[in-house]
């Protein structure tokens, strides 16, 4: 039974299915574990050094709202050695999360329409909601690519936002570079705000292309969560044309306030730690996960991020993922980043033994 004090917008969600799975693995002895969608190695040395001494040096107040210098001045010269644009500027945030909280606060009026990609981000929909948006799904079953002429019909006057994530959660799919042209160009000739969330842009074991490199309206949404395994800390950042990322700034001013400080002077450090060799070993995991179900189940091949989305090989996705977890195997269900109940996600961001066990509980699985 509801509280007669809690506001209507609450309704738009419910508890993040995520949190539930996360909540049964705490009952659970020994479970193999495929349903965290965090990296499985630790913050390197070098950034938790950096966070000790910071610390230590009394770097403990509030930060300045748009982000600390050490980080902000760091950023900004890599995004513009990228992308050369005249107008574009960068804030820190509260995770992506944050920053995608206050790019829906900043852009998004009671009314207006958001295309979103359908399997997507469990936050994308509800966030849409809770500002008063509408939020318009585009089906992109059964491979997961971005559909230029679907997308075009689906704009209509109220259109103001179109929301891509690439590489994706849950499918791992990366956006080929002509998807992300196109999208960047229809967006650009509609006048419709395009945000790119590239979270797990450093995890692209192919070629990454930001849809910023076509449109210099394109507001880009990254962190240091998944690149760095720094989940914890919450350090995100945002970049784009100076008036949106102004008006977010004054939004973070009244809301998050900013993000820690401390946090800050270490992802800084961050930036200058190579991590080719955690990529390279995340994309050894997928294959080692793809040769080892690929035969039994129906599954896109996941070029970024650390997930694979296969179809449940029978009964829904709920179904199947239910059965996985009275064998030990935690999953995801994929309705909760979907309208259809038919996929689960399974997360490869786990020590070799434990995908092994997977593979082998998922091809008991698959047989029924």
């Amino acid at each position: 039974m509801t509280h007669p004090w809690i506001a209507d917008r609450t309704a738009a969600f419910d508890s993040s299915g995520i949190r539930k799975v996360f909540d049964l693995a705490a009952k659970m002895t020994d479970p193999i574990n495929l349903s965290i969608g965090q990296p499985d190695f630790d913050v390197p040395d070098a950034v938790k050094d950096t966070a000790i001494a910071a610390i230590r040096d009394g770097k403990n107040g509030y930060a300045l709202t748009q982000g600390m210098p050490v980080l902000r001045d760091k950023l900004q010269a890599s995004i513009d050695a990228e992308l050369g644009h005249r107008d574009r500027t960068n804030f820190v945030c509260s995770g992506t999360s944050g920053g995608l909280v206050l790019s829906m606060l900043a852009l998004v009026n009671p009314g207006d329409e958001v295309i979103i990609f359908d399997p997507y981000f469990v936050m994308y929909e509800s966030l849409v909601k809770l500002v008063g948006g509408v939020p318009v799904i585009i089906n992109t079953y059964p491979d997961f690519r971005i559909d230029l002429p679907k997308v075009e019909a689906a704009i209509t006057p109220r259109t103001k936002l179109i929301l891509l994530n690439s590489p994706a959660n849950p499918t791992g799919v990366v956006a080929t570079e002509a998807e992300v042209a196109g999208l960047a160009k229809l967006a650009g000739e509609k006048n419709i705000a395009l945000i790119s969330d590239e979270i797990y842009r450093m995890f692209t074991y192919g070629d990454f292309v930001s849809p910023a490199k076509y449109n210099d309206q394109t507001i880009v949404i990254d962190g240091f969560s998944k690149s760095y395994g720094m989940t914890g800390w919450r350090v995100g950042y945002v970049h784009g044309p100076s008036a949106v990322i102004e008006t977010m700034v004054k939004l973070q001013q009244y809301t998050f306030v900013c993000a820690p400080q401390p946090a800050q002077w270490a992802s800084a450090a961050a930036l200058d730690v190579d991590m080719s060799q955690h990529v390279a070993t995340y994309a050894r995991k997928r294959d080692l996960m793809l040769e080892g179900i690929g035969d039994l189940y129906e599954v896109s091949q996941p070029d970024g991020a650390f997930y694979i989305f296969p179809k449940a090989p029978w009964g829904t996705g709920t179904e199947f993922v239910a059965k996985a977890i009275e064998n030990n195997l935690l999953i995801i269900p994929g309705n909760i980043f979907s309208k259809q109940d038919t996929h689960f996600r399974i997360s490869y961001a786990a020590p070799d033994e434990t995908l092994k066990r997977g593979v082998d509980t998922l091809r008991k699985l698959a047989q029924g």
